[in-house]
């Protein structure tokens, strides 16, 4: 099991939302288009709401002059209003696709950076559900939300505006509902966030200990864990259920409180309304269009907070996923390069570009040293945890060609020894000295080239058996390949499969 660390401490809202609009913002020709459609749509819709306003008063009045003429330029408004609506939706749906596949490259390209140490202190299943989970809730809320709070942006700023210029002092009343909806939306919102980070983060934890249980089945069954595994599994379930309620409850309660305000609001209207319409303070046409536009006002509100779930997950979920990416990748200050080397007629190496089977290492100043592959510990120290060191002063020698054992209990040190020689982590006290190098001098990748490594818990990867052998050397010919297997006595038993 992974060794449970406390993470960073979590971006504020403000960091992660420039940060998602940072990423929205290398597709700005399309998000500007959804931006201009969504616009149109809305001001179409509030124009055809304002042309209720003569068509009516003429109905009241009698004059049907002209009254096909406005119905049909009104029809025509609403039209355009529904195409612009059509084209922002498949818009989006390119803009939103675009924009999650730059996260999920950036972020898998970002993981290939970084430490041993992330993924050893980090549940498998809790890194997958980076690129399920949390992804997925940034694409439920680009998928639905973005363009629907430009729109309610722009409507409700529009209603209003309408609103004030056929009657200021209804207006007055609108202002005030508005008012105590944002606070209560705001409140709610606030305390549901807390929780969705929370069912987030405990989310990728129970997908962390399922990946484990599952990956670990024929042990479990060995030892007869299923029971204590169940326990286990119904506490965080438990905990991810807590958090899940507390995230809908505030979330869920936002709909029918706006629309409850909306309706108060709706009936207050119509009564005063229709109390200035009797005493001659505005006209029917003027009053009809009114009541139209309060109601389309609590629209774009309710689709807000409709939306709030979505936002808020996909707040939470681009958190997780902007603290991986934020992780700083591994540090690398060595200088010494490996170099294909060939003999000159002196008996001298120079670095050269052909595959020549002969290797050396290049310092900065051009030295060259002969790879041999002697490998030297001298008084090292090292653990995994400060203040718990695994390897105590301990020095030890592997002359070219000699074969090693190192015997002990688990947890003895034995993989850190080859942890160290690979530099996966830097010793604390004293220096692996490679060749007369060291290992700190050396640049990783050159360093692990020329070491092999065999896991005590092997991993075939998807593919063909030559596909993994030819893992270590991607342009490794067919007859490397099955050398390699016959070295590894191998070749045998995979002619059998």
């Amino acid at each position: 099991m992974a060794r449970q660390l406390s993470g960073k401490k979590p971006k504020d809202l403000g960091y992660t939302v420039r940060t998602l609009l940072s990423y929205m913002g290398r597709h700005r020709l399309l998000l500007l288009a959804v931006a201009v459609l969504v616009s149109v749509s809305a001001l179409a819709n509030l124009l055809g709401t304002y042309m209720i306003r003569p068509i009516v008063n003429r109905l009241v009045s009698g004059d049907l002059q002209d009254l096909a003429a406005g119905v049909a330029v009104t029809a025509a408004i609403y039209l355009v209003g529904a195409l612009c609506a059509f084209g922002y939706t498949q818009t989006m749906v390119k803009a939103a696709q675009k924009v999650l596949f730059d996260i999920r490259r950036d972020l898998f390209a970002h993981l290939q950076t970084l430490p041993l140490r992330f993924f050893d202190t980090r549940r498998h299943g809790d890194i997958m559900s980076y690129f399920t989970n949390d992804v997925d809730t940034i694409s439920d809320a680009l998928n639905n939300s973005f363009a629907m709070l430009i729109q309610s942006f722009i409507q409700v700023a529009g209603t209003l505006t309408m609103l004030y210029l056929l009657n200021w002092r209804l207006s007055l009343v609108v202002t005030v509902c508005y008012v105590v909806m944002f606070w209560y939306i705001k409140y709610s919102g606030k305390r549901s966030k807390a929780y969705y980070s929370t069912q987030q983060a405990c989310l990728g934890d129970l997908d962390g200990y399922i990946e484990e249980m599952v990956a670990g089945q024929k042990v479990v069954k060995v030892f007869n864990h299923e029971d204590a595994n169940l326990d286990t599994f119904r506490a965080k379930n438990e905990a991810l259920r807590k958090a899940g309620t507390g995230a809908q409850s505030y979330a869920a309660t936002m709909i029918p409180a706006v629309v409850s305000i909306s309706y108060v609001n709706y009936a207050i209207v119509a009564v005063l309304g229709g109390l200035m319409a009797l005493s001659g303070m505005t006209d029917v046409g003027s009053l009809a269009s009114y009541l139209v536009f309060v109601r389309q006002a609590a629209m774009p509100i309710n689709q807000f907070t409709q939306q709030g779930n979505f936002l808020l997950a996909a707040l939470a979920g681009a958190e997780r996923v902007f603290q991986a990416i934020d992780e700083p990748p591994e540090e690398d200050q060595g200088q010494v390069d490996l170099v294909n080397v060939r003999e000159e007629a002196g008996g001298g190496l120079v670095p050269c570009r052909e595959k020549t089977g002969r290797w050396a290492w290049q310092g900065p100043d051009g030295r060259l040293v002969p790879l041999r592959g002697d490998v030297r510990f001298q008084h090292v120290t090292f653990g995994y945890e400060p203040g718990h060191p695994i390897l105590k002063d301990i020095s030890l020698y592997a002359k070219p060609g000699q074969k090693i054992a190192f015997v002990g209990s688990t947890g003895a040190g034995k993989t850190t020894i080859t942890n160290l020689i690979n530099r996966f982590y830097d010793v604390q006290e004293g220096s692996v000295v490679y060749d007369g190098i060291d290992v700190r001098d050396i640049k990783k990748d050159a360093l692990r080239r020329s070491l092999g490594m065999v896991l005590q818990d092997t991993h075939l990867f998807t593919g063909t058996i030559a596909d993994n052998i030819r893992f270590g050397k991607l342009d490794a010919t067919q007859e490397e390949i099955e050398r390699a297997a016959r070295i590894a006595n191998a070749d045998s038993f995979i002619r059998r499969l």
